[in-house]
């Protein structure tokens, strides 16, 4: 298995590293690779081929508004608090 592209190259490296494959086996891919200029990627992503359209994001719900009236009302009024003394 021929390495295709820098990254792939990058990836297989850092697996070499690591010790999952070994010397061996990444010589014999990096060397049928040649030194031909790889693509930095092998498949680019869409996004950065042709942008994607923008999706709407939903507002968050906003809260219900109750008139001054209202909410006065529902107040319960408190004591002031005792002085110790």
């Amino acid at each position: 298995m021929p390495i295709k592209s820098k990254a792939q190259r990058r990836k297989f490296a850092q697996l070499l590293v690591e010790g999952k494959i070994s010397p061996q086996t990444f010589e014999e891919w990096n060397r049928s690779a040649g030194d031909a200029e790889l693509p930095e990627r092998l498949h680019p992503k869409a996004a950065a081929t042709k942008r994607a359209p923008k999706r709407k994001r939903r507002s968050k719900a906003k809260p219900k508004r109750v008139s001054k009236a209202k909410a006065t009302r529902s107040v319960k009024k408190r004591r002031p608090a005792r002085k110790r003394g």
